[in-house]
């Protein structure tokens, strides 16, 4: 049965050509239609448009007078399949310790290993699930979902698998990417190179043969992998199709992003580290330079150059890192909110930074991202607010009223 959406005060992120993404100055710019319908069939958005064009259809309705619909958040960098949390981590870094002493002495991502490896399977699954189900409650419709706690072939594969069978069981657009190379393993310390061929040579063949990956990423940064390493890693995934999401420039002006701009990465993410020469690099590539407010905000970073970015013409978009380490949330409206305040974007630039954009950073823009015809119908309708500014004005207030996934109401428990 169709679904009308009627009377909404504005339907937001309209394209009737779909873009692949937006960049610069247009990064400001935000379509919208007042006082719109939105009509969606089998799942897809079939029509929209303003109410004086609405058609006379058979289908439910649902009346969104005072209300604005968005197209659902597009998260393009999470690593929410993970086991138990790292609170004590947390209260490590607020007596002082950094992100690289914590890692050192075998916490942070060799943590997360461990718990990793007592659990089983179906654990690891149950534990993931009602992450996803929060994420859904505050917009996001695709997520990006890495592997990398697993720290060799047994527990990576568990995680892709687990990835896998959350694609195959909740409504979420669901992207996977294998990050074997996510940090050195303490017995491959001094020994880099050895684990790198591990990667290579063991773990790759395996989850291409159980077709377990959309992309590989690599942690490619000060204290983790090397641009070589990066190199010869990414060398290998093309010969199974997989196409780099990597890691960046979190910690230091790595050479991550040009590495990535070599082999065509579709996104290069964190990026706290960015000056002339990775702007350039990025300048006419198809790389989208992807920020994580949420790690910089909980690891209290430095901030990425945002506004350098986008007054360089590039595109820019937001994720959050969903983590238990440095980025313990997937609310994508924080986000936003992170991106307006810490970073100086208007509220139309975090907007187009967390759908159109960050669609594409995942590989999904052709199904979502925007309230485009013959996309999936993924979109949210928030409560009763007075403008398109107070949602990421209003930072803490859970603003959504309904979760619309493959165009069905979502029961949210929020």
């Amino acid at each position: 049965m169709k679904l009308l959406i009627k009377n909404i005060k504005k339907l937001v992120q309209v394209e009737e050509t779909p873009r692949t993404w937006v960049a610069g100055a247009d990064m400001d710019k935000l379509p919208v239609i007042d006082d719109a319908y939105l009509l969606i069939d089998q799942g897809k958005i079939l029509d929209f448009g303003p109410m004086v064009n609405c058609p006379n259809v058979d289908a439910g309705v649902i009346d969104a007078t005072d209300r604005f619909v968005f197209p659902s958040f597009c998260d393009s960098h999470t690593h929410l399949v993970y086991s138990g949390s790292r609170e004590i981590e947390y209260v490590d870094k607020i007596r002082g310790l950094s992100y690289e002493e914590i890692a050192k002495r075998g916490g942070g991502i060799l943590n997360s290993a461990k718990r990793i490896a007592k659990v089983t399977e179906e654990q690891l699954y149950e534990e993931s699930l009602p992450r996803i189900q929060e994420i859904i409650a505050f917009g996001t419709g695709a997520v990006e979902i890495k592997s990398g706690y697993g720290m060799d072939p047994e527990n990576e594969l568990k995680m892709l698998r687990v990835i896998k069978r959350l694609k195959e069981t909740t409504p979420l657009i669901i992207k996977s990417t294998f990050l074997g190379a996510h940090t050195i393993p303490m017995e491959y310390r001094g020994r880099q190179e050895v684990f790198v061929d591990l990667v290579i040579n063991t773990m790759l063949p395996q989850v291409a043969a159980e077709d377990l990956a959309d992309y590989v990423d690599v942690f490619c940064d000060k204290g983790f992998f090397t641009v070589e390493d990066t190199d010869r890693i990414l060398c290998a995934a093309m010969k199974y199709g997989l196409r780099a999401k990597l890691h960046a420039n979190e910690l230091d002006y790595s050479g991550g992003v040009q590495v990535g701009v070599k082999y065509n990465a579709l996104s290069v993410d964190h990026l706290e580290y960015v000056g002339k020469k990775e702007i350039e690099a990025l300048k006419n590539s198809e790389t989208m330079p992807t920020v994580l407010p949420g790690a910089a905000f909980f690891l209290n970073m430095v901030c990425s150059p945002v506004r350098e970015m986008i007054n360089a013409g590039l595109p820019v978009a937001l994720a959050s890192d969903f983590n238990p380490g440095s980025s313990p949330s997937g609310n994508m409206k924080f986000i936003l909110s992170l991106g307006c305040i810490n970073y100086k974007m208007t509220p139309s630039e975090v907007i187009n930074a967390t759908t159109i954009n960050s669609a594409y950073a995942m590989g999904v823009e052709d199904i979502a991202g925007s309230i485009a015809r013959g996309k999936i119908a993924n979109v949210f309708i928030t409560k009763k607010i007075p403008t398109i500014e107070y949602f990421p004005y209003a930072y803490t207030s859970h603003l959504i009223e309904k979760v619309i996934l493959n165009g069905k109401v979502v029961e949210t428990s929020l």
